[in-house]
């Protein structure tokens, strides 16, 4: 016997709702049920977006960072930069997660189900947003960089005010899309005994047998959290068009 805010469901009952939902052609939407699951799905909701924001800052901290000793070329450092990137692109965010949450304890690092979700999206993240940001430096022209000189100012200012900008507005689109892509990949998290979404969804299902329901909750609710993202940055990408920022012509000084 299951119970969801003192309604009772047997073995029999489930059984019995299943067998009208396939008489009748098809799950109808329980309005009732969904009102029962929806604080499960807003708690899971802002827990997800918790750890996705602290994890796509510490994606673009850490991805500056390696970008830098890789587009600088700093000995030793560029090597270990190229090692953790091709480490962190080439193998998938559930590994990455298993090794924090099941492999750490056995040298006797214990880290909880919240953490292990934040440091597995940054260690992944991080590679992706350093890639984004070479390529954005890597647009602008050195002769940018000649002509801050030039005119007196320090090679801090030159990068700070000249070379940074125009690197961050050509590197706009492939950040938005390592976002989009990040928060997607939280969808693994359940898999460290995390209550994400998707983990209460497969919960539901196990226990109540309402997979349409609890999947459609599910889209909803990803779409709640991608859908503003995606068309905030949409926006910003227009802006900068219009401003005549974000295109190759303009990075390499044309």
């Amino acid at each position: 016997m299951f119970v969801i805010k003192n309604t009772y469901y047997t073995n029999s009952s489930i059984s019995a709702r299943i067998a009208t939902y396939y008489e009748k052609g098809g799950l109808p939407l329980d309005w009732s049920i969904v009102e029962q699951y929806l604080p499960l799905y807003q708690e899971a909701f802002f827990l997800t977006l918790h750890i996705a924001i602290w994890g796509i800052l510490g994606s673009f901290l850490l991805g500056f960072l390696v970008s830098l000793v890789r587009h600088y070329h700093l000995p030793v450092l560029r090597q270990v930069a190229t090692l953790y990137i091709e480490l962190s692109r080439n193998t998938p965010l559930l590994i990455q997660l298993f090794f924090l949450y099941f492999g750490l304890p056995r040298i006797g690092i214990v880290l909880s189900s919240e953490v292990c979700a934040t440091l597995g999206l940054i260690f992944l993240g991080g590679s992706y947003m350093a890639e984004s940001f070479r390529s954005g430096l890597e647009a602008v022209s050195q002769t940018q960089h000649e002509i801050g000189l030039s005119i007196g100012l320090t090679s801090k200012q030159v990068f700070r005010y000249v070379i940074l900008p125009q690197a961050a507005a050509v590197a706009l689109p492939s950040f938005s899309a390592n976002v989009i892509f990040l928060i997607k990949e939280t969808s693994v998290f359940s898999a460290v005994a995390l209550a994400d979404l998707m983990y209460v969804a497969k919960d539901l299902i196990g226990l109540y047998y309402e997979t349409d329901i609890a999947l459609t909750m599910l889209v909803v609710a990803y779409l709640l959290l991608l859908l503003p993202i995606s068309l905030f940055f949409g926006w910003i990408e227009r802006r900068l068009r219009h401003a005549g920022f974000g295109n190759a012509g303009t990075a390499s000084g044309k």
